[in-house]
């Protein structure tokens, strides 16, 4: 019996943990197989004459069917405010959100007939594409990016690497009061900067050439080279405090550009998605006004 229960409980435990990607035994990944089969079947079978354009009955068909696919897959977003379990639970919204989605490169491109131009319809074809793409590559993000976060804090989170940070600066601050100014000036260097100023570029990138900390402690090891007699000299505390620091900055500086990356992508995605249902209302519009 205990056997059972625990075999239930690991059950119900994998069953939590299964990605939105496998949800149901990806069973959106079916069904948009099978939905993308039908139509290039269809495509191939059906003969249009003198060949397939979105004008033709086939090409109206596709694209009332890719329109209305667009409009439920941006209905994501409020569906995210509500978190529920069952058939319609987030994990499966999300995870029809993206093999539905992918399905559209598809629906779309069959429904041109493969002719585009510099027009209006072409636009939308073009947004849909890059709404796509955004989201795959969103999609990478998210398959990667939490584990590397995970493991990048070592059990620590944003509040507590922030405020050992401020306790080096404090140990910092009080190690630097006997030192001659022009050494206890470099300390400050590494006190009074913001070491993550620079906006969003430097955070996604990484690159922080020019760290004050990293600039104090090469001045004091430069200093300490010049100087090798000093005896018992608090630069050598004040070394291995910056080298501390260097380290928790690293740590810190990669968990934001890890959160950046997770966001980042967002910024392209939703307006792109605003842009094409606005191209999408004018390529409906001058459809059915010229038809």
């Amino acid at each position: 019996m205990a056997t059972r229960v625990s075999t239930m409980r690991r059950a119900r435990g994998e069953a939590r943990h299964e990605g939105f990607l496998q949800h149901g035994g990806f069973r959106w990944l079916k069904i948009s197989t099978v939905l993308c089969l039908l139509i290039i079947a269809s495509y191939l079978m059906v003969d249009i004459t003198p060949r397939h354009n979105g004008g033709s009955w086939y090409g109206y068909t596709l694209g009332t069917i890719g329109v209305l696919l667009i409009l439920w897959l941006t209905a994501l977003g409020m569906r995210k405010r509500a978190m529920t379990t069952g058939r319609w639970s987030l994990k499966a919204w999300t995870s029809a959100h993206v093999y539905l989605g992918l399905s559209l490169i598809v629906i779309g491109t069959l429904h041109t007939g493969f002719q585009l131009g510099w027009n209006v319809h072409t636009l939308a074809y073009a947004l849909m594409m890059l709404v796509i793409l955004s989201g795959m590559f969103g999609v990478g993000v998210y398959a990667g990016i939490p584990a590397a976060l995970s493991d990048n804090r070592d059990e620590m989170t944003q509040v507590q690497m922030l405020d050992a940070l401020r306790a080096i600066d404090r140990q910092l601050h009080d190690a630097a009061q006997p030192l001659p100014h022009e050494q206890a000036e470099a300390v400050q260097w590494s006190l009074d900067q913001d070491p993550f100023s620079g906006g969003l570029w430097r955070r996604l990138t990484g690159s922080y050439s020019s760290c004050a900390t990293a600039r104090a402690q090469s001045a004091l090891r430069q200093w300490t080279a010049a100087h090798p007699d000093t005896g018992d000299d608090p630069l050598e505390r004040i070394d291995a405090l910056l080298e501390r620091k260097q380290g928790t900055l690293a740590r810190l500086r990669k968990h934001l550009r890890l959160k950046a990356l997770l966001e980042i992508w967002l910024y392209v995605h939703v307006p792109a998605t605003f842009a094409l249902l606005a191209a999408l209302t004018a390529h409906i519009v001058s459809v059915f006004f010229y038809w």
